[in-house]
């Protein structure tokens, strides 16, 4: 018998024996991390809405936004990270990932990690709902969250587009999202040590973006420049791809962000206008430093300014005013321009799409800012903001995404490998990793 049939056999036995839909529990049979469903279905309607928008953001948003970025030999490849990604988050947060992020593993490890209960979705029924939003069917909730743990891998990729193994990048997405995302979820905003600690992060700037950016600058390092990095033209070969991304990208994240509202109520709609406000200052931001610097502005750069506003106000959008969300977009703008231009440069890594230079350097931005502006007149969660505890909660991001990034690359190097062959390399991905071509 082949390994991998009797894994699928191995899998189908315990999806046998695990009972799927049983009838709703009563109380005293719930899982330490269940509520009975208070079923409020104007917010259930929103977070449905908001499901599918977070979806969007990946595919194809993510997906037409790096592809239309990298050079024409490599856009199906670059394509397939985020439909790789959306395909193996899925099935693990069905497995374990759902249930290790937001379930509890008791008093000794709950600070880092939850548990197995609710591994496979064993316990969860169209009558449970997570403790954290009571008024959310439990299927709902777990729907959602699991558009939040697909797209953060899928935005690594853009720091090794255009040199990794396709194999590497399977293992890497496999092995990242239940050893660095799983944990720093639970840390966050399962019932972990940040958020009893009093780490804001309304709607993942430090779980997303900057546990991505960490990775994706660990990443690029490991890997090395691509081929001819600094010396040929890489420039996007499909602009046109790029903005429809982008736009995708500012639609999807109102879900992204005033969906983690968790209601269809005024913290939703503070999150929402917020989300546009900072997507626009950040624009300008950015294009502003851009036209004295280059003496010209870009549609890149526009781009490339919105979504580092939607990054930078993502941990703050349902805690600030909007003079706190215009002030953290024009201020991230220069600073993922600063990121993305200036210290890439400084230090000569290929940070392809600059992953880290937006989405780690605006995850950091926004992330601290948020100590400042956030108000409990908009949420009462904002009533014990700091800058302290917001910094002790990117240094922990860091660290665990940094070091848990590099032993997964280094796991990744001594199996599949992590680069293509440099022949392979310049003829591209799209022909040498998948057997297909765009047309010329």
């Amino acid at each position: 018998m082949t390994r991998p049939f009797s894994l699928l056999l191995t899998l189908a036995a315990c999806l046998a024996a695990t009972p799927v839909l049983a009838a709703a529990p009563e109380a005293a049979t719930l899982l330490a991390h269940q509520a009975p469903l208070e079923l409020n279905e104007a917010s259930s309607a929103w977070i449905l809405t908001s499901t599918a928008l977070v979806l969007l953001m990946t595919l194809p948003g993510l997906a037409l936004f790096y592809g239309g970025m990298v050079r024409r030999k490599n856009v199906i490849a670059t394509i397939a990270h985020s439909t790789a990604a959306f395909a193996i988050v899925t099935v693990l947060w069905f497995a374990v990932g759902y249930s290790l992020s937001f379930g509890s593993s008791g008093p000794a490890t709950n600070d880092f990690i939850g548990g197995l209960q609710a591994a496979f979705l064993n316990g969860v029924t169209p009558s449970t709902a997570h403790s954290l939003a009571p008024g959310l069917p439990e299927f709902l909730w777990v729907a959602y969250q699991l558009t939040f743990a697909i797209i953060t891998p899928a935005l690594i990729a853009g720091a090794f587009a255009e040199r990794i193994k396709f194999s590497a990048s399977v293992l890497f997405f496999f092995l990242w999202h239940l050893l660095v995302y799983v944990p720093i979820c639970h840390q966050v905003w399962g019932g972990g040590w940040m958020g009893s600690l009093g780490v804001l992060d309304f709607a993942g700037g430090a779980v997303v973006h900057v546990n991505a950016g960490v990775a994706g600058l660990v990443a690029a390092l490991v890997l090395g420049p691509r081929h001819g990095f600094g010396r040929d033209n890489m420039a996007p070969h499909n602009l046109t791809l790029t903005a429809i991304g982008a736009g995708l990208l500012l639609v999807g994240w109102l879900g992204f962000n005033a969906g983690s509202a968790w209601a269809a109520d005024g913290i939703a709609a503070v999150a929402a206008f917020n989300t546009i406000l900072a997507a626009a200052a950040a624009a300008i931001g950015w294009t502003a430093v851009e036209w004295i610097d280059h003496k010209r502005p870009t549609l890149l750069g526009l781009l490339s300014g919105i979504v580092a506003g939607l990054v930078g106000i993502t941990p703050a959008a349902g805690l600030v005013d909007p003079k706190g969300a215009f002030l953290i977009g024009i201020i991230a703008g220069p600073a993922c321009y600063a990121g993305a231009v200036w210290l890439k440069r400084a230090l000569k890594y290929d940070d392809s799409l600059d992953a880290f230079g937006v989405h780690g350097v605006g995850g950091i931005v926004g992330a601290l800012l948020t100590g400042v502006f956030a108000t409990a007149a908009i949420n009462p969660a904002g009533e014990n903001a700091n800058l302290f505890n917001q910094a002790i909660g990117l240094l922990a991001v860091i660290a665990w995404s940094g070091v848990g990034t590099w032993l997964i690359l280094m796991v990744c190097k001594f199996t599949t490998g992590l680069r293509v062959e440099k022949e392979a390399e310049i003829e591209g991905l799209d022909y040498t990793q998948h057997g297909e071509t765009i047309h010329p």
